[in-house]
């Protein structure tokens, strides 16, 4: 596999590390989230599932560290850091402890990204002991924040997923019909995710019929769709591990006309929610724009923990970017930028006025905010 990125790109985003790094007073990061590593160096495989440790030095070579087993995809997709594998005997932070000894960073101030789920309390501990004389400090968030806006190259990637999702929705509505097995649609949604140029996303898609539409994050199972009901599909594309999701809300014949009621609404407040989208903007201000829309509507009482949130890299569990959502929520002081990629949700389900919901990739470009995922957002009745 080529790198996704030229070298210069990573070393830009190694030196942005650094410099936040040394503004803490910090003479080294240790890096352990999967997306915060290929970020900074592109390794991309599924030997994620076992810990990965990224030493970022202020100055001097960083380092990484993981299974020996990985020496040779390692070898293979990464140039701008050293590798050090540890053997099934050890573990990473044990490995760890032994190359920052061998830096000269035993007794440094050194951070640590205590929110990433790549990094367990066990292996915190075991660094800990290991370095007595370690001052440690909380760097979550310092790479994520690196993260949030987007490079030409990674807008690019973007777009490219976005094309990759049209065509696995397609083949997902076109597989619903009476008596059509949810096993069946995501198999023909998976094939054409793959032949469009995608890789295996974050999240598989999200398929579900209408007795299981309350089920946040389950997909398809054994049952079969039946005339009547609604068929909720969300999904993302995935090109160099750049994700852009979308959603849509399928019925298997005539549509309630409450539903279509709502997809009214959803459709106003998601344009508010595109027209809101500007640099400078605060998130919560974007938020407002889409309740606005709603509360207008008479929904006053409905509220949602989000209108959307930041996308990009992912791996899984989740194209959400890590272990935590970057939403554009009522409280956020987020503030808007050029390069931005967001998953805009407008969703009124519940309501007790009928139920409808679509969501789509919006990239904000340098020319305005760009909605990348085209599949149409109207009711789809089969």
């Amino acid at each position: 596999m080529t790198s996704a990125f030229p070298e210069e790109e990573f070393d830009r985003r190694l030196e942005l590390t650094r410099e936040r790094l040394a503004d803490r007073g910090l003479d080294a990061g240790l890096v352990s989230s999967p997306e915060n590593i290929f970020y900074l160096c592109g390794l991309d495989h599924w030997g994620y599932f076992a810990p990965h440790i990224l030493v970022v030095p202020v100055t001097g070579e960083p380092v990484l560290v993981t299974r020996a087993m990985e020496r040779v995809t390692i070898a293979n997709q990464v140039r701008n850091v050293r590798f050090e594998g540890h053997t099934d005997s050890e573990n990473a932070a044990e490995k760890t402890v032994t190359v920052l000894r061998a830096m000269g960073l035993a007794g440094s101030r050194l951070g640590l990204e205590k929110g990433s789920a790549g990094l367990t309390p066990f292996l915190a501990e075991v660094l800990a002991s290991g370095l007595p004389g370690a001052r440690w400090h909380d760097v979550s968030g310092l790479v994520d924040d690196l993260r949030l806006v987007k490079s030409p190259a990674e807008q690019d990637y973007i777009r490219q997923a976005a094309k990759v999702s049209d065509a696995a929705m397609r083949a997902a509505i076109d597989t619903i019909r009476d008596g059509a097995r949810e096993a069946e649609i995501a198999a023909e949604c998976h094939r054409a995710m793959i032949l469009a140029g995608g890789t295996f996303p974050g999240f598989g898609p999200f398929i579900r019929p209408g007795a299981r539409l309350g089920e946040e994050h389950t997909t398809w199972g054994d049952g079969v769709i039946r005339a009547g009901a609604p068929v909720f599909l969300e999904l993302s594309g995935c090109v160099r591990r750049y994700h852009a999701p979308m959603g849509r809300l399928v019925h298997v014949g005539p549509a309630p006309r409450e539903s279509r009621e709502m997809e009214t609404v959803c459709l106003k407040a998601f344009d508010a929610v595109v027209e809101a989208l500007r640099p400078g903007v605060l998130a919560r201000d974007v938020y407002r724009a889409w309740q606005r829309v709603v509360d207008e509507a008479g929904l006053a009482h409905y509220r949602r923990h989000h209108c959307g949130y930041l996308v990009g890299i992912g791996f899984p569990p989740t194209w959400t970017g890590g272990n935590k959502v970057t939403g554009l929520r009522h409280d956020s002081e987020l503030e808007i930028r050029t390069g931005m990629a967001f998953h805009i949700l407008s969703w009124l389900m519940g309501t007790g006025r009928g139920d409808y919901f679509v969501s789509n990739t919006v990239l904000l470009g340098t020319h305005g905010p760009e909605v990348l995922t085209r599949t149409p957002s109207t009711i789809t009745e089969k």
